[in-house]
């Protein structure tokens, strides 16, 4: 029957099926508890059941079915295989623990990451494994080094939730990352031990950031620092500057080491072996030369994650290219969906919460586009001349990869880049022609002393790149922002692709349309006209001009986040120069549905509390109110009867302690009267990362 004999291309719906099972488990509102597991594990026994002994019509759908319940498990066990202690409470006082990481954190401070962790009166059950500390003021004593023992004063506190309802959560990051508390020091921080040579859990880690140091040395400025990021992985040296500029044209993919990295690499490796070897007869015809540098390559492409570090992209990257490289060696096709299929399998089995990450769906994306766009050009590139094959190539693969992510990358970023095409085709081929050759040649060079050249070209590379991400940059119109969609947008946007591509026949058209489906719902989006952050010190109300922040500084994170998830350009000092908040910085007031709205901050806050209290206004108060404050804070019969504690009754006091419980708010008018609130706890619910507070 058809179905029997479709059999082979049914591999590339297996990760699919196993999506199907990892994204409900991370969409619950709630922890699944052991009868859930027992029961899915129970349906998947007897699933398997009807799968090898069942009918034959029926194998396929119990199959799939199968791998949406192993995926869902999966979740779960890998969900509480990473739990470590989050820190339950602020801390300040010292910190102790070892560097294993190194970066910069969202305010360009330089922030390193410490395990074996040691808080004062904390037990060791209840410290984190991992802590992460930005550091700030005067930091010249000790220069951050993997496998550095320091001791420093700082503050800690849990992780943060969404910014706002439905947002990012950090939350989830963190415990998946194995991060049980984030916070900053202003003191310098100090040496207890030195890195020990012995030390072979940091042994990479020092590695890299030795070869860094090193390439930062010879090459100045931020084309060194970009050297280093592409070479090995450290994006320490890069600023904020650079950053953006590089998100602005399209070409922040090119920092983070990814499959384009490993992809030219391993193929700069392997086509020089190959094309060596084949200019020597004596051993081309008598060696695999395809298989010997499909193997050399695969060891390059192995040092090169060892050296680049463990994370979630350079993994992806490896696989990716493993499974390629693997396929030429056992002699099967190494580009194609079902190579794709199987990079994709790994990395969900290692890591099912790659499935939520922007770069796991970016990769897959581009590079499944890569793969669909290749055949067509194989049919028509005899018609084109033959000194514009490579300029058609490039630019057809860059318009595949640009059409896959541009959605993505819109969903979880909120720009678009205008003239990211033009800054990938004046870029991409330097990185591949200039920078990783020569790379990869002072790499071979460097232990003889004799990496100067290729370090020079690399250099020049690096400086037309960054020139190009500048130039593409300032260019008028080179952004557009984009609003955040609504919730299940991107999970609708996806079935409709792999619809479209992977299915035969009608459901092909069904596809198309749960893309039409999705684009109309992500058109018809509005964002939520009021929010609150998670502290009560920063409110968002929305204008006729966008948004209008209650405050021109102070949690710039959030600010940024709110005005992001609008596709609004804003500054912070911009929006809360909008119309919307009227009176003095501590204590600001605004109205939405004809209910007052009313902010306290200060020392004198609670002070303020009985005058914004007294007509039913909303008061969010950054701070703790006294108790009894506020109806949902007790019972009326329950509150103090002296007139300096007791509330009216219609006041709706949100205070820190309230806020600490439900998170960020998003508000809304309520057609009925009043206000409709939505807290960031009513979209997350109660899971792992967020119930250990």
């Amino acid at each position: 029957m058809a179905l029997s004999a479709a059999r082979g291309g049914l591999f590339v719906w297996v990760p699919v099926c196993l999506s199907c099972g990892i994204g409900p488990w991370f969409a619950l509102a709630s922890e699944p508890g052991p009868p859930v597991y027992a029961a899915a594990l129970l349906a998947l026994l007897a699933v398997l059941l009807g799968w090898l002994r069942g009918p034959e019509i029926a194998q396929i759908p119990a199959a799939a079915l199968a791998l949406m319940l192993a995926g869902f498990l999966l979740a779960g066990a890998r969900g509480h295989g990473v739990a470590e202690p989050v820190l339950p409470f602020r801390y300040y006082g010292p910190i102790e623990g070892r560097i294993v990481g190194i970066d910069r954190s969202y305010a360009d401070h330089l922030r390193v990451t410490l395990d074996q962790v040691v808080l004062r009166d904390v037990p060791p059950h209840r410290t984190p494994a991992k802590v992460r500390v930005a550091l700030h003021g005067e930091q010249g004593y000790t220069p951050p080094e993997p496998g550095l023992t320091v001791i420093l004063t700082g503050h800690l506190a849990p992780p943060e939730g969404p910014a706002a309802p439905g947002g990012f959560d950090f939350q989830r990051f963190a415990w998946f990352s194995g991060l049980g508390a984030v916070g900053y020091t202003r003191v310098p921080m100090l040496v207890l031990e030195p890195p020990s040579e012995d030390d072979w859990a940091v042994a990479a880690h020092r590695a890299r950031m030795r070869a860094s140091t090193a390439i930062q040395a010879r090459i100045e400025g931020q084309a060194g620092a970009f050297a280093a990021a592409l070479m090995t992985g450290d994006r320490s040296g890069i600023t904020s500057a650079t950053n953006d500029s590089m998100r602005a044209s399209n070409l922040f993919h090119i920092i983070s080491i990814s499959g384009l990295h490993m992809g030219m690499l391993a193929g700069f490796v392997f086509a020089t072996l190959r094309y060596g070897l084949a200019l020597m007869p004596a051993l081309a015809l008598r060696l695999p030369v395809k298989k010997l540098a499909a193997g050399v390559a695969l060891l390059a492409a192995t040092a090169y994650l060892w050296l680049a570090g463990p994370n979630v992209a350079t993994e992806r990257a490896y696989v990716m290219a493993a499974v390629m490289l693997v396929a030429v060696l056992v002699d099967r096709r190494a580009i194609s969906l079902r190579s794709i299929a199987v990079a994709a399998v790994i990395l969900l089995l290692r890591e099912p919460e790659s499935l939520t990450e922007p770069g796991f769906q970016m990769s897959f994306g581009a590079t499944a586009a890569l793969i669909l766009a290749w055949g067509p050009w194989q049919s028509v590139q005899g018609h084109v001349p033959a000194l514009l094959r490579p300029v058609a190539a490039l630019l057809l693969s860059s318009l595949a990869a640009g059409l896959a992510t541009a959605p993505i990358a819109a969903a979880h970023f909120n720009r678009m880049a205008e003239y990211g095409l033009l800054a990938n085709l004046l870029a991409v081929p330097v990185m591949g022609t200039l920078v990783m050759p020569a790379g990869v040649i002072a790499a071979v060079l460097a232990p003889l002393g004799l990496a100067g050249l290729p370090l020079w070209v690399m250099e020049i590379g690096c400086l037309w790149i960054l020139w190009v991400s500048d130039w593409v940059a300032g260019l008028d119109g080179a952004v557009v922002a984009v609003p955040s969609p609504p919730g299940g947008v991107l999970a609708l946007m996806a079935a409709g692709v792999l619809l479209a591509v992977l299915a035969r026949g009608p459901p092909r058209w069904g596809g198309a349309g749960l893309l039409v489906l999705a684009a109309v719902l992500w058109a018809g989006s509005s964002r939520p006209p009021l929010l609150v952050s998670a502290d009560g010190v920063l409110l968002g109300l929305m204008g006729p001009e966008g948004r209008a922040l209650s405050q021109p500084k102070g949690a710039g994170y959030v600010a940024d986040s709110w005005l992001e998830d609008d596709g609004d350009m804003a500054l912070q000092d911009q929006a809360a120069a909008r119309p919307g908040f009227t009176g003095p910085k501590q204590a600001r007031e605004a109205t939405l549905g004809g209910v007052p709205i009313r902010q306290l901050t200060g020392k004198a806050a609670a002070e303020a509390l009985p005058g914004a209290c007294a007509d039913s206004a909303l008061v969010i108060l950054a701070g703790d109110a006294p108790e009894g404050w506020g109806r949902a804070a007790a019972p009326a019969a329950q509150r103090p009867q002296s007139a300096s504690q007791t509330a009216p009754p219609d006041c709706d006091l949100w205070d820190r302690r309230r806020l600490r419980r439900s998170g960020s708010l998003a508000i809304w008018p309520d057609p009925a009267g009043g206000l409709r609130i939505v807290t960031a706890k009513d979209i997350s619910g109660t899971r792992l990362w967020n119930s250990r507070r």
